[in-house]
């Protein structure tokens, strides 16, 4: 486990990292989820091991702090998680990142283009989502306000999303989780799907099959991102069918 302090207040992002060769893969998981737990069997793979891999918890998740004056929008999730990797000496990374942690990752290359030369963006957010009272994920959560959720809006999500996602949700801050529900449903501006059009970096977008076609998909081509359909998944690929989501992430890695 490695550290390192991303905010003014001393506030740490931590990580597992696997030694092995450049350029260092960084592995981001989604709302409510933990990188080690999502993504430790795709870094050892035999078909994507070797490389130097670092499986990053955001800032209010998982094994990292929760600091509740931080607002977790996209933009800051993006930079605390750019001083991270640049306190560990990383540049150019291999980026593999799920979900929320996807729209992080584009907020990235768009906002420190030196620390990413590829992206692969597994059934990541691109587009702001309404708010949807008792829906799973960040539509629902985000139909809360931070005091309703905080109060025990929370509970009313424990019981919706299940026993596997309420595993990692559980370790995340009820404000961390709210806020960074708040601020994915909200987007960006320009949005992640118009600052991943624009990135210069190789770029592949990962989906379920069964979600085809995917929407955008046309666009998404036509600047460059590889978009492909994983089989037998649903919205956490990694989990769901690994031996498919590795030999995937090898070919964008290729």
């Amino acid at each position: 486990m490695r550290s390192a302090a991303v905010t003014a207040e001393g506030d740490r992002i931590r990580w597992v990292e696997l030694p092995g060769r450049d350029p260092a893969r960084v592995f981001v998981h989604g709302l409510g989820a933990t990188s080690p737990a999502y993504f430790t069997a795709t870094a050892a793979h035999p078909l994507l091991a070797g490389h130097r891999s670092l499986l990053v918890d955001l800032l209010g998740h998982g094994h990292s702090d929760r600091p509740v004056s931080f607002a977790y929008t996209l933009e800051d999730h993006a930079d605390a998680l750019a001083a991270a990797l640049r306190a560990a000496d990383v540049a150019g990374a291999e980026l593999v990142a799920h979900s929320m942690g996807g729209s992080v990752a584009v907020v990235l290359a768009a906002r420190h283009p030196d620390l990413v030369s590829r992206l692969v963006l597994v059934d990541a957010n691109l587009d702001p989502q309404p708010r949807l009272p008792g829906a799973d994920g960040s539509s629902g959560i985000a139909a809360y306000t931070e005091e309703e959720f905080v109060a025990g809006g929370w509970r009313e999500v424990r019981d919706r999303v299940g026993a596997g996602w309420w595993s990692t949700m559980r370790l995340a801050g009820l404000e961390a989780l709210h806020r960074s529900a708040v601020h994915l449903t909200a987007a960006t501006v320009p949005t992640m799907r118009e600052l991943l059009l624009a990135l210069p970096v190789p770029r592949t977008f990962l989906f379920p099959e069964a979600d085809a076609p995917f929407p955008g998909a046309d666009g998404l081509a036509a600047a460059g991102v590889s978009v492909r359909a994983v089989p037998d998944c649903g919205h956490n690929i990694m989990l769901d069918n690994p031996e498919a989501f590795a030999r995937a992430v090898a070919d964008a890695l290729s």
